[in-house]
């Protein structure tokens, strides 16, 4: 018997070492293209954790809605299906109206605005303010600020008219186009190609890059550029998870993260002009360049928006971003 119990705790001791030795998984959920900049970032973010953590932290990343859409995430982040998200700040909305500010149109001036926002101490506030929903803001992500696409041209607000528009499910965005006589159709992501070629819907707003590696170029016959609004994300994890990691490995993880948003936001910022030209050169699709006074129509048409959300976003919160316009 003596023999039975020694052998079996012997067998116990090499089952439980093997169980503690299993690496930590993150599984990394997005909806994008792998090249793009977030899809870049979750792939460098994957690749600096994995060589200095060899063996304890695993991490597999799934482009393009492979997982879960962006309406979904968050709550398989707090369920524990997923460990780690990068989904568009619109989809904050539902855990506080404070996210709304980055729908607001034409907030802000440039990426150079957004970021300095971001990084103030509103900017890191919001992040903050998550912990109470179970989720924790890890940083900002860039993509870039939004065009808008149709298949007729769009020089004038007017020209928006009756016209339906993709928007993601944000009350923000969908007052953007009702203030100019169109139609917002809240989708998710990975449908819109099919719903422009199919033209379900007549027009779409979005980032060069996106525009360029979802192919939106290739059904629609041109693209405003506008720069009314901005399409950042915010990397979010479980307050769960991120409490449960062990103190030697978070440091590390949390080093590795922040270095691939850093290369992240450089990728964004380069591809935003590179895919713009590539758009150009295809002849796919023609670039309208707005002159002031035609940008500016598109301001004050879509100003009553501010005043509409003014009250639950916040008037000290507006005022800050706005303030980011500024260089000292």
């Amino acid at each position: 018997m003596r023999k039975l119990i020694t052998t079996m705790c012997f067998i116990f001791s090499i089952v439980a070492g093997a169980l503690s030795a299993a690496p930590i998984e993150i599984k990394f959920s997005h909806v994008v293209a792998e090249n793009t900049p977030k899809g870049k970032m979750a792939i460098r973010f994957k690749k600096l954790v994995e060589q200095r953590l060899p063996g304890k932290v695993k991490v597999s990343v799934f482009p393009n809605a492979q997982l879960f859409n962006d309406d979904r995430v968050l709550e398989a982040i707090i369920l524990g299906d997923v460990q780690l998200a990068a989904p568009s700040l619109s989809k904050l909305e539902t855990y506080t109206k404070k996210f709304q500010i980055f729908d607001l149109p034409f907030l802000f001036d440039d990426m150079q605005a957004v970021d300095r926002f971001q990084q103030s101490k509103e900017g890191q506030k919001l992040l903050a303010s998550l912990e109470s929903k179970g989720l924790t803001g890890l940083g900002y992500l860039h993509n870039g600020m939004k065009q808008l696409s149709a298949n007729d041209p769009l020089f004038a607000p007017a020209d928006a008219k009756g016209k339906k528009f993709r928007i993601m499910a944000s009350d923000v965005l969908a007052a953007q186009f009702q203030v100019v006589n169109a139609h917002p159709v809240k989708k998710p992501f990975s449908e819109v190609f099919t719903l422009l070629q199919t033209k379900a819907i007549d027009g779409q707003e979005n980032t060069w890059s996106n525009i360029y590696s979802k192919k939106f170029f290739e059904v629609q016959s041109h693209i405003t550029e506008t720069d009314h609004g901005v399409l950042d994300y915010i990397v979010v994890t479980s307050k769960e998870f991120w409490s449960g990691l062990p103190d030697e490995i978070r440091p590390i993880v949390e080093k590795s993260l922040q270095e691939a948003i850093d290369y992240g936001n450089k990728v964004a910022l380069e591809k935003d002009e590179q895919d713009k030209l590539a758009i150009i050169t295809s002849k796919k699709s023609k670039v309208i360049e707005l002159s002031s006074a035609q940008r500016q129509q598109w301001k004050q048409a879509m100003a009553p928006v501010w005043k509409e959300f003014q009250d639950e976003i916040g008037a000290d919160l507006i005022k800050a971003a706005q303030e980011a316009n500024q260089v000292n």
